[in-house]
């Protein structure tokens, strides 16, 4: 069996080619393509999304590979016409959408993806988003660390942040992600609240029963939400109005999740004291977006599920569907 490991520079194709020899059993010939991914951007790319624009070198590298692993691998209609021996791409990340499912499943590919993989990353980031931006962590680094002031008046009253014990904070969407961060919440203190209609059973916490009821009696809100037709802008004006004034909002799932001038008008007003983002509806985020001037708002580019961890889970993930494979049986995660 001829495998390709199309990597890059997050997911490492040492780690995907160790995973590979230490699960696929049999011979197999591995071959390696590093992708540029995150040195630059990921997009659309024909027509699938948060691919690398690289569609040339990929269909030379599949030339007769039965398996590729990869995480932005553009697999195109164009790619997959251009590569008849394959028949499995195992895509090391929560969902395929660097893969044209309809087009692979005309042609008999099987696509598999590697669910969860960076859940708990990507919650720890929450709960340390959460607690830089209540306790003004980074203004207060800014000001000992680059101006050089041993600024007191980040003691005052009116400076110091809440804390979370008895805090209540909602969370919009209770899954892998979700109900990790209520866990760690509800370890804080906080009186956590959360809103998913897709969730059924117990949660941590209680459980609003609508979106306007979570938000009316929010301190802090986070969001983990899926980014659909429905959710997108989920977040925007009128539901930011709901919030007692003064309140916090969270973002590391998807930036279309939120109305970004909604966010920056309730910061400039006041109805927000603070809010961090580590996703954004244009990435990279745009030199003249509004959000880089907007005060108390904490910016990073897009971390939340980068931890050395998450790439040894994914690239375990997808071997161990390319070794089942191997065997004839059934692919655990699998669109088609």
């Amino acid at each position: 069996m001829k495998i390709l490991a199309a990597g890059d520079h997050f997911v490492l194709n040492s780690l995907i080619t160790e995973a590979l020899r230490r699960d696929v059993a049999g011979p197999a010939e591995i071959t390696e393509l590093t992708l540029p991914w995150p040195l630059t951007p990921f997009g659309d790319v024909a027509e699938v999304h948060e691919a690398n624009d690289s569609e040339d070198a990929l269909i030379e590298a599949l030339e007769g590979v039965e398996v590729c692993v990869t995480q932005m691998g553009p697999f195109t209609e164009r790619v997959l016409a251009a590569s008849p021996a394959l028949r499995m791409v195992a895509v090391c990340r929560g969902g395929p959408v660097n893969v044209n499912v309809e087009a692979a499943r005309a042609r008999g590919v099987k696509v598999c993806f590697a669910p969860g993989r960076n859940a708990a990353a990507t919650a720890e980031f929450t709960v340390g988003m959460m607690l830089a931006a209540l306790r003004r962590i980074p203004q207060a680094h800014n000001s000992l660390a680059l101006d050089g002031e041993w600024d007191a008046s980040h003691y005052t009253y009116t400076r110091c942040g809440p804390e979370l014990e008895d805090t209540p904070v909602g969370l919009i969407g209770y899954g892998a992600v979700g109900s990790r961060v209520a866990r760690v919440l509800t370890a804080f203190g906080a009186e956590v609240e959360v809103y998913d209609p897709y969730v059924r059973g117990d949660v941590h916490g209680m459980r609003a029963k609508s979106l306007q009821a979570l938000l009316s009696r929010s301190s802090v809100v986070t969001l983990h939400a899926r980014l659909t037709p429905e959710t997108r802008r989920l977040i925007g004006a009128p539901e930011l109005a709901l919030l007692p004034r003064g309140s916090a909002l969270v973002n590391v799932a998807r930036g279309g999740l939120l109305d970004t001038d909604a966010l920056c008008d309730a910061l400039d007003s006041g109805q927000l004291a603070t809010a961090a983002l580590d996703t954004y509806e244009q990435e990279p985020l745009p030199a003249g977006s509004r959000l880089r001037r907007t005060p108390n708002l904490l910016l990073t580019p897009h971390l939340g599920g980068a931890s050395r961890a998450v790439a040894r889970k994914a690239a375990r993930i997808a071997a161990a569907e390319v070794a089942r494979h191997a065997r004839g049986e059934p692919p655990a995660h699998c669109l088609t």
